[in-house]
């Protein structure tokens, strides 16, 4: 039924229908009637599909990417989708209203979406994450107006305050819809930022696993100078990748603002995964995030190297059942192979 559900919800503003299917989401999570319900239709549980990774047990590797859920508002009714984490943000110390609108558009005929949100949410004191439905990682970034020089300041303050509700937290450096925040990807400023940042990790209570979100329009030496920068800095893992800003074969999108994700990032994202795999010999855990939209998908990025995935733009066009899918795929190959957990498949 969702291929004709998708149809009429793609009548309308995409902002405006990601808003409305949030609020339902909320909405079925604090009824216990519906959160039973919907549990029970796409949940599965078993335990070949727990994954043990930067310290943390997680049920299933299927995850929620950042930019969903913004400010953590349905976390209770999307975990019932069957995720085995849910990453919500990216959050600012200050509440900030993100970019004009529109600012969120779809592209069809690639399966993909084309965002330049910037960062709207409710700051870092609205944040209230339930702890009881799933794991849960909060995506922090540096606010619009912090000038690049004082970024640190921002990251540190933000870890301070969300560590107590995150099971790891992930640092934004990468998205392309804040000016200058990708200049934090370079060798100099990430090693500062980091060298901060860690110290502020390495002090708190508990101990909370930090995780740094990359572009996928590095070149290699860039790439290379940032892992390199991660390694030495005691970075507990990284998630590959946000959004990027190509357009190869979407010509006539080149001139909409904003990172592109959802299937023209698939094989791009799984090159990055493949090679940080391979280059740090699998000493830096990795969540996939990229095109990800059926469990060959997940399966291809598992194979590369990522312990993790992460789904959105493939929610929005696969549906909710996704999650399901990817899970019960997941678990035919295990039988298939013989393999005894889904931790196996990692190469």
């Amino acid at each position: 039924m969702y291929p004709l559900l998708r149809s009429v919800l793609f009548r309308f503003d995409a902002e405006r229908m990601h808003a409305t299917t949030l609020q339902l989401a909320r909405w079925a999570g604090n009824f216990p009637l519906t959160f039973r319900l919907l549990s029970a239709l796409f949940r599965v549980e078993d335990a070949r599909l727990r994954v043990q990774v930067f310290g943390v047990q997680f049920k299933n590797p299927v995850g929620l990417a950042a930019g969903y859920d913004k400010d953590g508002i349905a976390v209770r009714g999307l975990s019932c989708l069957g995720f085995g984490h849910i990453e919500v943000g990216t959050i600012t110390l200050r509440a900030q209203a993100g970019n004009p609108r529109p600012r969120l558009h779809r592209v069809p005929e690639a399966r993909a979406l084309i965002n330049s949100m910037g960062f709207p949410n409710a700051g870092v004191d609205a944040l209230r994450v339930p702890r009881d439905v799933t794991r849960i990682g909060i995506n922090i970034g540096k606010s619009k107006e912090t000038p690049l020089e004082q970024a640190a300041q921002d990251y540190c303050a933000l870890l301070e305050r969300v560590h107590a509700q995150a099971d790891y937290v992930a640092l934004n450096v990468s998205s392309p819809n804040t000016p200058g925040l990708r200049a934090l990807q370079t060798r100099a400023a990430i090693y500062d930022l980091l060298r901060a940042v860690i110290a502020t990790r390495d002090r708190l209570t508990p101990r909370v696993p930090l995780l740094v979100k990359i572009s996928p329009d590095l070149s290699q030496a860039e790439l290379d100078d940032l892992l390199d920068v991660m390694m030495i800095c005691g970075v507990d893992g990284v998630i590959a990748t946000n959004t990027t800003l190509a357009r190869e074969g979407l010509a006539r999108y080149a001139e909409v603002s904003g990172g592109l994700s959802g299937a023209p990032l698939r094989a791009r994202a799984t090159h990055i995964i493949r090679y940080i795999a391979q280059r740090t010999r699998g000493a830096l855990p990795i969540i996939g995030v990229g095109g990800i939209a059926s469990a060959p998908d997940a399966l291809e990025k598992m194979r590369a190297g990522a312990s993790l995935v992460q789904v959105y733009t493939g929610l929005v066009y696969a549906g909710p059942a996704l999650v399901r899918a990817i899970n019960l795929g997941l678990l035919q190959v295990c039988a298939r192979e013989g393999i005894r957990t889904i931790a196996d498949i990692v190469e």
